[in-house]
């Protein structure tokens, strides 16, 4: 039916929707992802519709299966005026004229701007003729090379027809004899192959020899697309072909099928690859991409693209200049560790080990170094050292000096001090008016304390009391470093004795000035003048004798001299000038510290300089608190404390010891700070001494050195403090005194558990066990010894010292016997002898003497008089004696008889 036919049919309706069909197809596509996720996409598909005119003039559509059949049939098309093979390279080398309805199908091109050539410099035009020139010259290069090639292959398929006529042929005669010999010979594929192909083409005109020189491209040997001629018979000049026997047939047809196998295999797995690769190379599903029905191809992978990224910046950084040293201040402390310097320095911790190994220190990252070491290291690096101690928090307790305008006076602080029993608390209770000494045990004082005394015009003196007892040392020399004034009080009738002298020797180590009291005048057997001659012998010149110490004779009882006393004391104060000022921060230091049942932790504080008050924060020693009380010497509480002032202070978390400092700080986080380092400072210090107290153990434990373990609770500081330094004094070469544990404060379950550990005793003095350690020293078998005395601990101490101690061995001469004979029985020696001085015993020891020379000692195993074994034979008497293994006896021979006896030996 014609295009015009069609125009005329009249237009009718079906019963479907009258309708334009849709040029955009929309559907949903499915993405799968890594691990079993899926995605739905709605993509939109595009269809191009193409026109073109027909004989008529009008535009009719043009389905896309025949645009794409129309281009292979035109250029199958043969050419009526196409020269011969051997003449086809000349129309060759022409471009193909492409058919009209091609052109017309084509979209028009939007038409080009036109450059204008005159804007473009000399430069660019001389650049855009080269470039035109290159693309010429290229262009006819490439025309030669294409009809280069078309004459070849026009060439190669002359000869291979002319061959294929040959081998068929052979083959028709070939199967004419076989028919005519009455043999069923058997035919190869590859001939029947050939003769189908050969009545398949034969009357269709040959191919342009550009078309079959492509086609010839793309088909390779062994494909379906061409016969498969082995390459062998391709090469073989046809008439020096020989007919083949039927074994030969056979192997080529094996063969034939087995190629023809292989290359079906490769076919279908090389599709399977294409398409699986074209579904995991597809990447990511796009509205693009659907739209343009762009498969898309192969894609980088995010690992190649980081690959590729690391190796660009890798080669940016090697060209890139090395940085400039950077020199740094480093921060080393004490102690610091190879890994922390290196931090500090920004190196790496293995150079930091490498130049210690260059030091000829071999460490490892966590090892410590000392700042010496560490210096060496800091400056081999080229950075700068600045050196840091944990010590350094310490320096903010630390004040400035007071201006003079700001310094009042304030009451002289005067210490006490004299032998035992001198009647230094008597002297104290007389000028407070008061009975301390009726309260101490055993009538010595044994706690250091502090008092306030008010003058009768007003004036007001600070005392300090402290124990003459010879294991108080430590509080006097307390009392002397922190007092002004030091009152040495001598007993008239029993003058200079070894405390007195060590009073002397601290006031001198202090640089304080001293006034001699000579007090008991009013004994019958006083001397006061003996006391001043024998001050003489320890440079203590009185004034009476051309010095410069007071000296006053009082009586405490009778209250002889107190007044003189006191003005004396004012006297020195206002030749010391001592002044001080309130209005800053307080600091002073601890007299004496306690543990009591309700108040918790108490220290009796001197402050020396500033006003203590209420809240107030302080650092003392390795504790620090907030001041919640102050109680003076009265005990009564007071809002605050002026210097000179003796008061107790309650609200520390601990017992600090006796003599720490008090300072008070600005806040909280300060005084934690300060309390830390010395609490570490104390445990490294500790520490040390355990390291040194076991290798001193261990040469202890080879030489047999016996200790005895305690444990020491007292009421003060100071006591358990003066029961150390006693108890440890008491030991020698064979036993000594271990302290386990000592503390302020009651006896609790954990010390009685300590001592069971440890099997030692426990000291309680002037304090009690509670109930439960009561209860849990009489299950576990621990001794618990309580005192009030200091005279008594050592006493008791000693004793178990003593018996701890390994008797002494003394020998105790008995008596001589000489040996008159010498007889043998069952192989031992018998001595007869004569006792001719003391006694001789059985089983003690003897020597035996040849010319007064001393052969053998050991022990007498027999003594005999008559037949009968006798205890003893005494001087004038006979007997028989034989030794224990010895025989070596001659007549002549002296025996030396005695006997060892222990004695207990005291400390």
């Amino acid at each position: 039916m014609s295009d015009r036919d069609q125009e005329k049919k009249p237009l009718s309706l079906n019963r479907s929707k009258l309708e334009l069909s849709k040029t955009v197809e929309a559907g949903q596509v499915r993405q799968s992802f890594s691990h079993g996720r899926s995605k739905s996409v709605t993509v939109e598909v595009r269809k191009k519709r193409t026109f073109e005119k027909n004989e008529s003039g009008r535009f009719r559509e043009v389905k896309k299966d025949a645009l794409a059949e129309e281009q292979p049939v035109q250029q199958q098309q043969p050419d009526a005026s196409a020269p011969a093979p051997a003449q086809a390279a000349k129309p060759a080398a022409k471009p193909v004229a492409k058919p009209a309805s091609a052109k017309q199908s084509r979209p028009a091109r939007k038409p080009r701007q036109v450059e204008d050539q005159s804007k473009l410099t000399d430069g660019e035009r001389a650049v855009r003729m080269a470039a035109l020139k290159a693309s010429e010259v290229r262009r006819k290069q490439e025309e030669a090379a294409a009809a280069e090639l078309a004459v070849q292959e026009s060439k190669r398929k002359a000869e291979e027809a002319e061959r294929l006529k040959q081998e068929e042929a052979v083959a028709a005669k070939a199967a004419a004899d076989a028919v005519a010999q009455g043999k069923d010979a058997p035919v190869s594929v590859e001939d029947v192959e050939k003769t189908i192909a050969a009545s398949t083409t034969k009357g269709k005109s040959k191919p342009k020899p550009t078309a079959v020189a492509k086609k010839q491209e793309n088909i390779m040997p062994g494909e379906p697309g061409e016969p498969m001629v082995p390459e062998e018979r391709r090469r073989v000049d046809p008439s020096t072909v020989k007919p083949k026997s039927r074994k030969e047939l056979d192997e080529e047809e094996a063969r034939t099928v087995a190629a023809r196998k292989r290359a079906e295999e490769e076919a279908l797995g090389r599709a399977a690859r294409t398409k699986g690769d074209e579904g995991r190379r597809r990447g990511k599903l796009s509205i693009n991409n659907a739209m343009s029905n762009d498969e898309g191809g192969r894609r980088r992978s995010m690992a190649s693209i980081k690959r590729q990224q690391a190796k660009t910046k890798a080669r940016m950084q090697g060209q890139q200049k090395p940085k400039e040293k950077v020199v740094r201040d480093v921060i080393v402390p004490d102690v610091i560790t190879v890994q922390d310097l290196a931090n500090r320095m920004a190196e790496r911790a293995t150079d930091v080990i490498k130049a210690l190994m260059g030091l000829g220190i071999m460490a490892t990252i966590n090892q410590s170094l000392d700042p010496d070491t560490a210096q060496l290291v800091v400056e081999e690096f080229g950075h700068k050292m600045k050196r840091v101690s944990d010590a350094d928090v310490e320096e903010a307790l630390v004040s400035a000096d007071d201006n003079d305008d700001q310094l009042i006076g304030r009451p002289p602080v005067v210490t006490v001090m004299g032998h035992v029993d001198h009647g230094k608390t008597s002297l104290l209770d007389a000028l407070r008016k008061t009975d301390v000494v009726s309260g101490e045990a055993g009538g010595i004082t044994q706690h250091i304390g502090a008092y306030q005394v008010t003058m009768a015009a007003g004036s007001k003196i600070t005392f300090i009391d402290t124990p003459g007892h010879a294991a108080f040392t430590e509080m006097r020399s307390r009392g002397a470093k922190v007092t002004d004034i030091v009152v040495l009080v001598v007993a008239a009738d029993d003058s200079v004795m070894p405390q007195t002298i060590e009073a002397i020797n601290h006031a001198k180590a202090a640089g304080v000035p001293m006034i001699i009291a000579i007090n008991k005048i009013d004994k019958p057997g006083a001397n006061p003048s003996k006391v001043k001659t024998e001050l003489l012998q320890h440079e203590v010149v009185v004034e009476e004798m051309g010095g410069e110490v007071q000296c006053l004779e009082v009586s405490a009882k009778q209250g002889l001299g107190l007044t003189e006393l006191e003005e004396a004391i004012l006297l020195q104060a206002e030749v010391l000038d001592l002044k001080a000022n309130p209005g800053r921060v307080a600091d002073g230091v601890v007299v004496e510290a306690r543990m009591e049942k309700g108040r918790g932790p108490v220290a009796t504080v001197l402050v020396q300089r500033g006003t203590l008050k209420n809240g107030d924060i302080f650092v003392t020693g390795p504790e620090w608190g907030r001041v919640r009380a102050l109680v003076n010497d009265h005990g009564v509480r007071i809002e605050e404390a002026i210097p000179g002032m003796p008061v107790e202070v309650t609200g520390l978390n601990g017992v600090p010891s006796a003599g720490d400092d008090f300072v008070v700080v600005e806040n909280e986080a300060k005084a934690r700070e300060v309390s830390d380092y010395r609490q570490r400072r104390i445990r490294e210090t500790q520490a040390a001494a355990m390291k040194k107290s076991a290798l001193e153990n261990m040469f202890a434990t080879s030489g047999e050195v016996k200790e005895l373990p305690i444990v020491i609770k007292g009421d003060v500081q100071g006591s358990v403090e003066a029961l150390i330094g006693t108890l440890q004094k008491l030991g020698n070469e064979e036993v000594s005194v271990r302290v386990l544990h000592s503390g302020v404060g009651g006896i609790n379950e954990s010390d009685v558990t300590l001592a069971r550990a440890s099997n030692a005793l426990i000291i309680g003095f002037n304090v009690r066990a509670n109930q439960q350690a009561r209860e849990q020293s009489r299950r576990d078998n621990v001794d618990i010894r309580y005192y009030s005395i200091i005279y008594d601990v050592a006493d008791d101490i000693k004793k178990m010292l003593s018996g701890m101690l390994s008797p002494e061995v003394r020998e105790k001469f008995l008596g001589y016997a000489e040996i008159r004979d010498v007889f043998t029985i069952s192989g031992n020696k018998i001595a007869g002898c004569m006792v001719t001085e003391g006694t001789v015993k059985r089983g003690a020891g003897v020597r035996l003497l040849r010319d007064n020379i001393v052969i053998h000692t050991g022990d007498l195993s027999t003594l005999r008089r008559f037949k009968d074994e006798v205890k003893d034979v005494r001087e004038g008497y006979e007997c028989g004696m034989s030794f224990a293994k010895y025989n070596d006896l001659q007549v002549g021979d002296m025996i030396e008889c005695f006997e060892q006896e222990e004695i207990a030996v005291e400390l």
